[in-house]
């Protein structure tokens, strides 16, 4: 007897698609989920169940018709991650270039260079922020780039 529920969404692929779909599975720099996910669509274009593809992957049948369903919805680019919910951002893109800068152009009153501390109360922002804002620029004012050579009767040899 025949298998009656609700019926799955054809999949069929392109030539090209099929091609890019078995170049990123046998890629070693694709990532896993990636990977696995190209595995899906592949298995469920060669005519599989949801189930049996689930069962191959380690994925229920309900994640593979979820797959399933994006690919024909988007093609390829539909099985990349979509956008996770979280809290809005707190430093906008005006305060992060205003610390680049202040970093970079001008020096504490009264020091040498800016301490994470000393910038932070400077631009009202806390301290890990700051410091978060250095290491995604690179920036590390606390190294001295410079050398300087002294010149004094103790140092003459």
């Amino acid at each position: 007897m025949a298998r009656t529920g609700r019926p799955k969404a054809q999949l069929v692929l392109s030539v090209e698609e099929r091609a890019a779909l078995e170049g990123r599975v046998r890629r070693r720099s694709t990532p896993q989920s990636w990977a696995a996910r190209c595995q899906i669509i592949l298995a469920c274009a060669d005519g599989m169940s949801n189930r049996d593809v689930g069962a191959l992957v380690g994925m229920t049948g309900q994640s593979v018709g979820r797959w399933r369903a994006r690919f024909n919805e988007h093609r390829i680019a539909g099985l990349g991650d979509l956008p996770r919910s979280g809290g809005p951002r707190s430093v906008s893109d005006e305060q992060v270039a205003a610390v680049v800068k202040r970093t970079l152009e001008s020096a504490r009153r009264n020091a040498t260079r800016w301490s994470a501390r000393a910038m932070a109360k400077a631009v009202g922002l806390s301290q890990s922020t700051v410091s978060r804002i250095w290491r995604a620029f690179g920036l590390q004012p606390h190294r001295s780039q410079t050398f300087k050579l002294v010149d004094g009767p103790v140092f003459r040899g």
